[in-house]
């Protein structure tokens, strides 16, 4: 074997040492229905750096899943009313949104005021969800709803349509509206072709996978900032999301949490929890 050869192969192994003994911060959110355990991205520095500074200086302790929306999502972590601030002064972060970091199932994100008065998309300073969702078909993922809503509305007032009219005026009083949307989806390709328009949206293979296996809420992609993804306790996210529920989505009886940071090498999370760290892009 050459030097050169050698030199080549040491250096992989050594590249392969340092990422297994690798130290990552592993958060652990505490509640009565059990524990949560996430990871956060390297890729999302700002959110990164702020979630663990709240955490370690114990400023997440006691504040609540204040919002929670079964086949959704739970969101909490309002530290700044928990503390009195006044609204006008509560930090927001610029946002930190990558399309590789999109809302599968367990994700972690920031939320955020709304496009009218936050343009810019910059997320709360605290306040975080827990994406649960649910599982879609191919078709769904990839159709623009309301493009094809309205497409279809205009292709069955033609002559030749007449049948399909009829059958959506049925499904329509007899509010059956699952077997609408249905109908309404099968028939994509045909007003496509019929009407010269292009009625799909363009998502990646990963997130087709994601979606369609492990669920989701794809309406939010890049709209909000993913910063870190549950490694354990999703089943815990699922339970609060059950909670009976008061007005704003609020639990009638309050679930509280603490949030603690432990430090793991990345092959110890590997193995305690399955997670497999892919290459950040």
């Amino acid at each position: 074997m050459s030097i050169k050869s050698f030199l080549g192969i040491a250096l992989a192994v050594f590249a392969m040492l340092g990422c297994a003994g690798q130290k990552e911060q592993v958060i652990r959110i505490d509640t009565r229905h059990g524990e949560i355990v996430a990871v956060l991205f390297d890729d999302t520095p700002v959110h990164k750096s702020n979630f663990l500074d709240l955490a370690e200086s114990g400023r997440f302790d006691s504040t609540e899943f204040h919002r929670v929306i079964p086949d959704f999502m739970v969101q909490g972590g309002d530290v700044f009313s928990k503390e009195e601030m006044p609204a006008e002064e509560w930090p927001t972060l610029p946002a930190e949104i990558l399309p590789h970091h999109f809302h599968k199932k367990g994700m972690i994100a920031a939320a955020r005021q709304g496009n009218n008065i936050n343009p810019e998309r910059r997320s709360s300073g605290s306040q975080f969800y827990i994406v649960l969702g649910e599982e879609y078909t191919e078709l769904e993922l990839t159709t623009d709803m309301p493009k094809l809503q309205a497409a279809f509305m205009q292709y069955v007032q033609l002559q030749s349509q007449d049948s399909l009219r009829v059958l959506y005026n049925q499904l329509y009083e007899q509010e059956e509206f699952d077997s609408l949307t249905q109908v309404i989806l099968s028939k994509r390709d045909e007003i496509e072709q019929s009407l010269n328009m292009k009625l799909t949206k363009d998502m990646s293979a990963e997130q087709i996978q994601a979606y369609t296996t492990v669920g989701g809420t794809p309406h939010l992609d890049g709209e909000y900032t993913v910063f870190g993804e549950v490694i354990s306790g999703i089943d815990v996210a699922e339970k609060i999301a059950q909670e009976p529920r008061a007005s704003r989505d609020r639990p009638v009886n309050p679930v509280y949490m603490t949030v603690k940071v432990e430090s793991m090498s990345r092959s110890q999370i590997e193995r305690e929890f399955g997670y497999v760290y892919q290459n950040e892009k």
